[in-house]
């Protein structure tokens, strides 16, 4: 039987992009399995926010454990966000990737970016990777800088170090941030592994992403913030008698998502 690992790898090297939706808990990743799509990653916002915590401080490391264990039942691949490893040393990272690994979770993002608006350096960082790659082999990383994300370095600089992460073993790279189509593609042609980019609406289409050879698109942050605007538009709705949303999902479709670990269809319609 294919493992959700072997799966993950080949969404990466599919003949249409990996369009990778972002959740931030299980009712969230569960609902999204349900709709259909083959795999899901966690957003670092998502998690942080819904634990009244910062994003990417690093102090999200229980509660991002916590979540990888309930989303190791779904029925697809996940890939979750370990921002910059949660551990102080290649090794300590690598244990969380392991653990993460036994656990049947099929990839992680390991970020470069820093609370203060720096990058890692970069010999660090691509001694994490393989250490992560030599404890968890089968795990997909997927190596994120924050060159654009950040301001902290141009194309030459990002494709330097998409080029060191790949030597030390990643199997995708992430760059979060860049929009422009010529960036895009110098990236893709840069490194021999599948570019991960970052949605950014307005700017991007998946159709005009998988033209510039774009693998993996995911939605980041967006869906949380997408569901915040509606948790307050419905709100307002209820206290003013306005319109409401249509097709909600009902009291027992939620149920079904928590009891059957996304096995139940949600009504779509």
């Amino acid at each position: 039987m294919t493992t959700h690992a072997e799966t993950f790898r080949a969404l990466h090297h599919a003949p249409r992009p990996l369009v990778l939706p972002n959740a931030w808990d299980h009712a969230s990743a569960a609902v999204l399995a349900a709709a259909g799509f083959a795999a899901i990653g966690t957003t670092s916002l998502g998690v942080a926010a819904a634990a009244g915590k910062p994003d990417a401080t690093g102090d999200t490391a229980a509660e991002t454990l916590a979540l990888a264990r309930r989303l190791a039942g779904l029925p697809c691949p996940v890939s979750v966000d370990i921002e910059g490893g949660f551990a102080q040393t290649p090794e300590g990272v690598a244990e969380i990737a392991a653990e993460l690994a036994a656990l049947g979770v099929a990839g992680v993002n390991i970020e470069d970016g820093r609370p203060a608006g720096t990058l890692a350096d970069l010999a660090e960082r691509c001694e994490t990777i393989a250490a992560v790659k030599s404890r968890a082999p089968r795990l997909f990383v997927n190596a994120r800088t924050d060159t654009y994300w950040l301001g902290a370095g141009g194309l030459e600089a990002t494709i330097a170090r998409l080029r060191a992460f790949a030597e030390a073993g990643a199997d995708g790279v992430f760059v979060p941030g860049v929009a422009a189509d010529d960036d895009v593609r110098a990236l893709v042609d840069a490194v021999d592994l599948p570019l991960n980019v970052l949605f950014l609406p307005g700017r991007h289409t998946v159709d005009g992403l998988a033209a510039l050879g774009v693998r993996r698109i995911s939605t980041g942050s967006l869906l949380l913030r997408a569901a915040l605007h509606a948790v307050t538009e419905t709100a307002r709705a209820v206290a003013a008698g306005g319109q409401m949303p249509t097709s909600l999902p009902s009291y027992a479709d939620v149920q079904a998502l928590a009891a059957a670990g996304a096995d139940s269809p949600l009504d779509q319609s």
